[in-house]
Parts: C-alpha cells; structure tokens; sequence
C-alpha cells in the first residue's frame, strides 16, 4: 500500500465519523429494532442479528473510505475487518446472537496470543501491526507490547463475562461504548511509559 500524501489525510472528525458511526447505527438499530423480528425465507431474525446485518456492510464501506482517503489500513485494522466479516456471516447463517457476541473475545484473545508468540522470539508484533505508529525505542516497544498481550487477554476474558451473564442490551453498550472507554484508559494509563520512550520530535 502506498503511504498517504498529506493532503490525503482527513480531519480527525472524518476520521472519527468513519469509525464510530457504524458502532452508533449498529446501537441505533438495535434499540429501534430489539423488541420486534423480521422473517425472511421462513427464519425469524430477532432484534441484534438485524443490527450485525446493518453493521456488517457498513463498516466494509467505512474501512473502504477510510482507505481512499488515507491510502492505507493498518493491518490490525485488516484483521479486525475480516474477523467483523467472518462473525456477521457467521451470525447471520446459524442466526445465533452469540456468535458475533464473541466478536471480541476472538480478535483480542488472537492479538494477545500473538504479542506472546513475538515476544518470545524478541519482537514487538505491537509495532509491526500498528505500522511503527508511534516513534518510540525498541525497548518502549517491547515494554508496551508485553503490557498490551496481557491487556488483550484480560479484554477477551471481560468480553466473555460481560456477554455470557448480562443481558443482551447491556453487551451492546458494553460492545459500543464500554469497550471504547476501557482502550482508552490503557492507553492513558500508559502515557509515561511512551513518553519515556518517546524518540520523535516534542
């Protein structure tokens, strides 16, 4: 993939928009639609399976653009995409809700396990999915690549608490906006430790 011109790079609101809105229609349509079904080829579809039917293309469409306006997808966004696919489909075939439920225990149970395949042969996997983003040592990269695999695993686990014994509106906030939050503080806990590294300009 080529690397983005900088006049290809969109605002931080575009930006945003691209990756928020299709978690914000898929909790729109949720609530809109959790009380009813649609019957379609005979299969009765509840509520959440309709809001992955919604969700599913949408955030196709949204890594599509993101990736014409930026010139690139980093490739842990690549696998994130390709895991959406592969659970909505899956959703949708056994029209079972738990299949897509387990979307994050999946994709960050898979990241977490490969960070420890990486470190164990020394490498920062960390770095190399997320393209180098941030201009941090080698050292820094290893450190935060160790904290995030456990991180990762621990999200899985919480992933699998939360949709195996709350209610299914409760997993739908949790999976738009509880796990939004969690990311965030990770990272904003970790700021000393990237600025103690930190090898860029300041």
């Amino acid at each position: 993939m080529t690397d983005p011109t900088p006049d290809r790079q969109p605002s931080a609101l575009i930006k945003q928009g691209l990756e928020l809105g299709p978690l914000l229609v898929f909790l729109a349509v949720y609530l809109w639609r959790r009380d009813s079904a649609v019957t379609l080829g005979g299969t009765e579809y509840g509520g959440f399976v309709i809001a992955v039917v919604t969700f599913v293309p949408l955030q196709i469409v949204s890594a599509l653009i993101l990736r014409r306006l930026t010139g690139r997808l980093s490739r842990m966004q690549v696998v994130t995409l390709i895991m959406v696919i592969v659970l909505g489909l899956g959703t949708v075939l056994f029209n079972d809700e738990r299949v897509f439920k387990m979307k994050s225990t999946f994709i960050f149970g898979l990241f977490g396990v490969l960070l420890f395949i990486g470190l164990a042969r020394g490498q920062s996997w960390l770095a190399y999915v997320l393209d180098q983003a941030l201009p941090i040592s080698q050292e820094g990269w290893l450190i935060l690549t160790r904290r995030m695999a456990w991180f990762f695993l621990a999200f899985a686990a919480m992933n699998e608490v939360i949709w195996r014994n709350f209610s299914t509106d409760v997993f739908v906030f949790w999976d738009t906006f509880g796990q939004m939050g969690v990311l965030f503080a990770f990272f904003i806990s970790n700021f000393k430790l990237i600025e103690a590294h930190w090898t860029g300009e300041r």
